[in-house]
């Protein structure tokens, strides 16, 4: 196998020279840069979500492979620039990329891999605050990763505030439980990383952080607003496993969490940040790695076009298209003000909607009626135009097939 986490190691290796690969993986050389059948570079990138279109809970879709089969040379290293973009958060990206590997058979670096909090690390205003995070897997490990230096977690606040949470008998304190330890700190804001396990703690003591402006052991007679800034990273109401059915995902979870707070004060609860598809700041994050892979290549040349593709139309279809409108405003906005393009900017995010996952064909494409049930975050306006996808096909395979023929690769 060839390590693909060794892409532009030797950094300033000449056309046609070979690098040798400097990780553990022990991989043979690898060519300097890809090359289509004409043998210029490629100008277009895919961006693959996961659950659902390469993977069904743990078990492979089997058209995965042979899509990267295709997506690779006769030594295994991938012709195109690829990013993983998936809005799993309950994990690490060398965690997913492990997963991924085994999956695909080959080896995915972490660098390829985008989780719905991997943009997190952008928001430096926010690092060195005492971040309340929540989720489950190793949030306090992510959150380190992604910059922020200071992190409480649901279960170290109900340790210091055992009298919060009161949902199961079990865990009540049978005695009157000492005061907080001294010096623990004031919360100055929420990570909301993915659905926990035990939704009504989090649910309680979220809500607790809130409501007391970060120091949920003191008595407040006015709720304060606006509340603490909350970073909220993945949007899916439903995700597709190895059941039938779509099982919640952490939009269902914010949903309760919005639904309690407006309950409780009467007023909407508010995000500093939605992080993970369908936000545009996940697909621009999205890009600048597909570049970052072209220009470790050395190439010069943009990558101009964005294949996305996924599964569930309100995440991965309503995303790609959400961003080529932006694409298209933003060139057109340059057009107007008599600006050179910039030569780093894709042209176009087409969206490729697959049937293996959450999305379910009954002959006709997802309606464009008002009895369309919207999905989607409360932030986010309902177009329904924007569910429609680009294109529409059986398994990821045909997604890159359709791709390379739009690109004129074999």
């Amino acid at each position: 196998k060839s390590c693909l986490g060794c892409w532009g190691s030797a950094g300033s290796a000449q056309r046609g020279a070979w690098q040798r690969c400097r990780c553990q993986c022990q991989a043979q050389p690898v060519p300097a840069r890809w090359q289509s059948p004409s043998g210029s570079p490629p100008a277009f990138g895919f961006l693959f979500d996961v659950d659902g279109v390469l993977v069904r809970g743990s078990q492979p879709v089997p058209a995965a492979r042979r899509a990267f089969q295709r997506l690779t040379d006769g030594g295994g290293r991938l012709r195109v620039p690829v990013v993983f973009l998936t809005n799993a958060g309950n994990c690490m990206r060398s965690d997913k990329a492990r997963e991924l590997s085994r999956a695909l058979g080959l080896q995915v670096p972490p660098e390829q891999v985008i989780l719905s909090h991997s943009p997190l690390q952008l928001f430096s205003q926010f690092h060195q605050r005492c971040m309340l995070v929540a989720g489950q897997g190793p949030v306090v490990e992510n959150a380190h990763n992604l910059g922020f230096k200071h992190v409480v977690t649901i279960e170290a606040l109900r340790k210091a505030y055992p009298l919060l949470d009161m949902v199961d008998l079990s865990r009540r304190p049978k005695e009157l439980p000492p005061p907080p330890p001294a010096g623990f700190p004031t919360i100055e804001g929420v990570i909301l990383f993915g659905e926990p396990v035990r939704w009504e703690t989090s649910l309680q003591l979220i809500a607790d952080v809130l409501l007391s402006n970060g120091n949920p052991g003191a008595e407040l007679q006015d709720v304060p607003y606006p509340h603490l800034p909350i970073l909220a990273c993945n949007m899916d109401l439903l995700w597709m496993a190895e059941a039938k059915m779509p099982r919640f995902g952490h939009g269902t979870f914010l949903l309760c969490l919005e639904s309690i707070y407006k309950k409780v004060t009467g007023k909407e609860l508010r995000y500093e940040a939605l992080i993970g598809k369908p936000s545009p700041i996940t697909y621009r994050y999205a890009q600048h790695l597909i570049q970052q892979q072209a220009e470790k290549q050395g190439w010069k040349a943009p990558i101009r076009h964005l294949y996305a593709v996924g599964d569930n139309p309100m995440s991965d279809v309503y995303g790609a298209n959400l961003y080529n409108s932006y694409l298209k405003s933003a060139q057109q906005n340059q057009v107007q003000a008599g600006q050179k393009r910039s030569p780093q900017a894709a042209s176009s995010c087409e969206s490729i909607l697959v049937c293996t996952g959450v999305f379910r064909p009954d002959g006709a494409a997802p309606r464009e009626t008002g009895e369309t049930v919207f999905h989607g975050h409360r932030d986010f306006c309902f177009e329904p135009s924007l569910l429609q996808p680009s294109h529409i096909v059986q398994d990821v395979d045909e997604a890159v097939q359709l791709a390379f023929k739009k690109e004129n690769w074999s």
